[in-house]
């Protein structure tokens, strides 16, 4: 779980600024560069974000829209990027042992992450298209800390149905179960039990409780984020003006007396 939230915290202050790009007029959207553009998307899909809409304005997903979702999900750089860190640190914790240190041991871990994250995520698809639940998240909406922590809070464990009602979220509680427990196949006997898979159950799911909170207030920070980059360059362009008049002021031909 601390790696995840490692990781999210580093996602968040190098995209927050691209996210605020989602609530800026049509213009301005347009100026901003392919590259931008495509991390926005990376980011808000891995997140599992509906952008920057909120709960106000949700409407039912498609089963186009729903399967474009989860193939851009299983695709996404930045998931295969957290999978490698994740693998990185259960490599320097040796986790687990049996699988050493090495190559073939930084290998194996990285195939066991990946592989439980493609059962969740697919089971999370499979669960949803058939009970028509939303899992993405939606921003409160709400005013103050607490009322909004407390929303982000059971996001974690909620879905919306098409009338736009929130219930308990079958399709990801039973996607991070199966991701949680089919792993174990492959586990070594350190963590082949019944138990170990609960506790990998209890941390993801503890962890999407947490990571709903930062979704929560991303948007915000990335606002702060663009206006402190906004004044920035707007100090740098009075700076530029003013040298570049002093420049203009100094190369003008002084007259001289006939």
């Amino acid at each position: 779980m601390n790696t995840g939230i490692c990781l999210l915290a580093i996602l968040v202050l190098v995209f927050g600024p691209l996210v605020a790009a989602q609530s800026q007029d049509p213009s301005a959207a347009e100026k901003e560069s392919i590259p931008v553009s495509k991390g926005v998307d990376y980011l808000l899909n891995y997140l599992n974000m509906a952008g920057t809409m909120k709960a106000s304005e949700f409407r039912p997903l498609t089963q186009r829209e729903r399967s474009s979702l989860y193939l851009k999900t299983m695709v996404n750089p930045l998931g295969y990027i957290k999978t490698g860190f994740s693998s990185g640190i259960d490599q320097w914790n040796d986790k687990p042992p049996e699988w050493e240190q090495g190559a073939s041991g930084y290998g194996k871990r990285f195939v066991n992450i990946l592989g439980q994250y493609s059962i969740h995520r697919t089971v999370t698809f499979g669960l949803a298209s058939l009970m028509r639940e939303d899992n993405r998240y939606f921003n409160s909406g709400k005013k103050g800390l607490w009322h909004r922590a407390g929303y982000a809070l059971s996001s974690g464990v909620l879905a919306r149905h098409n009338d736009g009602r929130r219930y308990v979220s079958i399709s990801e509680l039973g996607g991070v179960a199966a991701g949680a427990f089919l792993s174990r196949a492959w586990q070594p006997s350190s963590q082949h039990s019944a138990g170990d898979g609960a506790v990998s159950f209890g941390i993801s799911m503890a962890s999407n409780m947490g990571f709903s909170v930062m979704k929560e207030f991303l948007p915000d920070l990335g606002r702060v984020l663009s206006k402190k980059r906004k004044s920035t360059r707007r100090v740098e362009r009075e700076c530029r003006g003013r040298r570049e008049s002093n420049q203009n002021r100094s190369i003008v031909p002084t007259k001289t007396s006939p």
